[in-house]
């Protein structure tokens, strides 16, 4: 079968564009914006992409156009396959019907730490031996490729391992993507307002995660954080799957933890001690969210028959995703990393989580906050409490361009006084950085988008 994918460059579309290639379609796509690393990845594998949505793409007669949630009413191609009434799908769709319903399904939904989580499940399961395919919204730094056809090398069905985003799953479907997967074993992480784009409320995701619970089957598991009141109140509406609560909270958890040092802790099952995890030095997952986040992943890899202790001693070797506190460079005595963090609980954990490994050096947050929930200005008054670890803040938010704020970026970080900057001249930033640094500081730059190319610029001007 033909496919052709509009909107192929974002993570997700991307990797079902690899994954429907490794089944044996062709595929082609196009997309606004083709350029590295997804489109040098995509056309190592042998798929051809396309610049633009121009609707003389028709010409390419595929058997089925499969439509990513960029694409809305409006875009030339989109018009024409409904004018011309051609075959179309979503992603979610396409991937649940076409490749889920032969797996075993293990989903990782949540507000943060969907990839990390993802990234070390998977990676418990292929040092098992256990071949999973799977599907991580980032670029695993265990593996060569974001998603994969498995072996199928253990149990009745092959599993499949997947980032369950609640985020919508196309312009004609409103459903969160999750709903299409037909999970059997399914991670609830947490649970925050985020997407204001699209949910008008807290209640409004709730009820699409209680949508997700309610596809779960009988002889399925849940894995649910029960420190979180707002994941409590969406099993409350009503749950038709054994339930295993972790965190150190609840008062019917099943898995909790002890923390050892900055880098392990104690694995414990109905307060039994089970397991040892200690992280290597290239693992990047400090803080006491990458504690939970592997505790959910140990949880959900004993449900298809891998002990604790042999998860522990998988995440012994575990590197996390591309962009979690990853080192950029190092100049002059002074360290740059780069972050995915852009909501502002994300922003608070991932400071806290260096600030544990750094101790007492200065630590200079650099704050890009354009995600579609920030740039509504939704969580602004949130800034000020997340960056309160760092000592100097620098925020960016242009005036024009798709990093622009409708609020004043300055404004929210007043309370933080003389510590907080805020630029809206990219270059500008850079120089301030520049002036502040000093040999043993510590540089986190933090955006969900590219920034700028602002990490090279830092460490340009460093040297």
């Amino acid at each position: 079968m033909h496919i052709h994918i509009l909107g192929i460059c974002g993570t997700f579309m991307g990797g079902i564009a690899a994954i429907a290639r490794q089944a044996g379609h062709r595929v082609t796509g196009c997309d606004a914006n083709v350029y590295p690393p997804m489109s040098t990845q995509l056309e190592a594998q042998g798929i051809s992409l396309i610049e633009g949505f121009a609707e003389d793409q028709l010409s390419l007669k595929p058997d089925l156009f499969v439509i990513g949630n960029v694409v809305s009413r409006g875009n030339p191609l989109m018009e024409a396959i409904l004018n011309a009434g051609l075959p179309y799908v979503s992603g979610p769709q396409w991937l649940g019907e076409r490749v889920l319903a032969n797996h075993h399904v293990m989903s990782v939904a949540g507000t943060h730490g969907k990839t990390t989580t993802t990234a070390m499940l998977t990676w418990i399961l292929e040092a098992n031996d256990y071949s999973p395919s799977y599907l991580i919204g980032g670029v695993p730094n265990n593996f060569d490729v974001s998603a994969r056809i498995g072996q199928a090398s253990k149990g009745v069905k092959p599993i499949f391992v997947i980032e369950a985003d609640e985020y919508d799953t196309a312009f004609f479907d409103k459903r969160s993507k999750f709903v299409h997967y037909r999970s059997s074993t399914c991670i609830l992480n947490n649970l925050e307002f985020d997407h204001a784009d699209i949910f008008t409320d807290l209640a409004a995701i709730q009820t699409q995660f209680h949508h997700l619970v309610r596809t779960v089957p009988q002889q399925g598991r849940l894995i649910v954080n029960g420190d979180e009141t707002s994941l409590r109140e969406v099993i409350a509406k009503g749950a038709w799957t054994p339930i295993e609560y972790f965190g150190n909270t609840h008062k019917d958890r099943t898995w909790a933890f002890e923390t050892l040092d900055k880098d392990g802790f104690v694995v414990l099952k109905k307060g039994h001690p089970l397991a040892t995890v200690k992280w290597n030095d290239d693992a990047h997952v400090a803080g006491r969210h990458n504690q939970m986040n592997a505790l959910a992943a140990i949880a959900a890899a004993e449900h298809v028959g891998i002990s604790p202790e042999a998860s522990a001693e998988a995440l012994r070797s575990f590197k996390n995703v591309k962009r979690r506190l990853e080192l950029i460079g190092q100049v002059n005595g002074i360290c740059v990393y780069d972050d995915f963090a852009h909501h502002p609980t994300a922003i608070a954990t991932t400071i806290d989580g260096l600030r544990r490994r750094i101790g007492g050096q200065r630590l200079l947050a650099v704050l890009e906050p354009r995600s579609n929930t920030m740039k509504l200005g939704v969580m602004k008054q949130q800034l000020p409490s997340s960056l309160e670890q760092a000592d100097l803040v620098f925020g960016y938010g242009a005036k024009e361009g798709k990093s622009a704020l409708g609020w004043d970026l300055r404004e929210s970080l007043a309370p933080l006084g003389t510590r907080a900057q805020a630029f809206e001249d990219l270059e500008l930033l850079v120089e301030k950085i520049k002036a502040e640094a000093q040999p043993g500081d510590h540089i986190l730059v933090m955006s969900n988008g590219g920034f700028g190319g602002v990490h090279q610029k830092i460490l340009k001007a460093l040297a």
